[in-house]
């Protein structure tokens, strides 16, 4: 084990992962979303994206205990509850497509996602009906399996979320909350599938407390009276991250 964590601390660009992991923490304590947003493209240019998922699963472990106490007493325990429960259902779908799939293709499709969901964001898409279970249980089943995929679990969550009618903290709340917990449950999933290996488990242990420092940050920063100003950072820091992390660079 300790050569193994010497080889993750030697890893070409350790440090700058490190570095967009905390920035990922900060966007998803302050906006409620855009971790993986973050992460993923860029992370996706360093490794393969099986070590890259894995390991931001892991390290998303910390959120339980630095934002989600604070949103539990505001989240929409049912509409999250349904929602978990298909996520898990649809994820291991997701997580085959991650192992047999061509990893560039992959890459592609993280970017497009990525950008697709800050348009969609940015556009100000709404919908104007209350969510019914079998639309939320839609969510969830998508979430699950483009998380899977691609370990991009806020997009569709995030847009179904953003485009309603609920409260800002309502909202935020039951985002922060669904996305924690459905990648501690992907995490045995993971492992049944072989993408948890030793790797990406030291990799992800690394990460996670700078990871879990920026989520508290910014969960410290948040007020709901600046969330215009907050969502306009986040969808700043997003696009670089999708022009960052684009193959074209490689």
């Amino acid at each position: 084990m300790p050569d193994l964590l010497a080889q993750t601390l030697a890893m070409p660009g350790l440090w700058a992962l490190i570095g967009v992991v905390f920035v990922a923490g900060v966007v998803y304590g302050f906006a409620g979303f855009g971790s993986a947003l973050v992460y993923m493209p860029l992370a996706a240019s360093l490794m393969p994206m099986k070590v890259a998922v894995a390991a931001f699963a892991i390290s998303a472990l910390s959120s339980f205990f630095t934002v989600v106490p604070r949103a539990w007493g505001q989240v929409n325990r049912r509409a999250v509850g349904v929602m978990v429960v298909c996520a898990t259902l649809s994820a291991s779908l997701g997580l085959w497509v991650l192992r047999v799939a061509d990893l560039t293709l992959l890459r592609w499709g993280v970017v497009s996602v990525t950008a697709l969901t800050l348009l969609a964001l940015v556009a100000g898409w709404r919908y104007a009906t209350a969510p019914t279970l079998a639309g939320r249980s839609a969510i969830g089943l998508a979430t699950g399996f483009v998380g899977g995929a691609t370990g991009l679990l806020g997009p569709v969550m995030v847009l179904f979320q953003l485009a309603g009618q609920e409260p800002v903290a309502t909202s935020r709340a039951t985002t922060l909350v669904f996305l924690t917990v459905t990648s501690l449950l992907l995490l045995p999933l993971m492992a049944f599938q072989g993408l948890l290996t030793l790797p990406a488990v030291a990799l992800g242990l690394v990460l996670l407390l700078p990871y879990g420092a920026g989520t508290h940050l910014g969960a410290y920063l948040f007020r709901p009276g600046l969330e215009k100003f907050y969502r306009t950072v986040a969808y700043v820091i997003i696009l670089l991250a999708v022009l960052l992390g684009l193959p074209v660079w490689d």
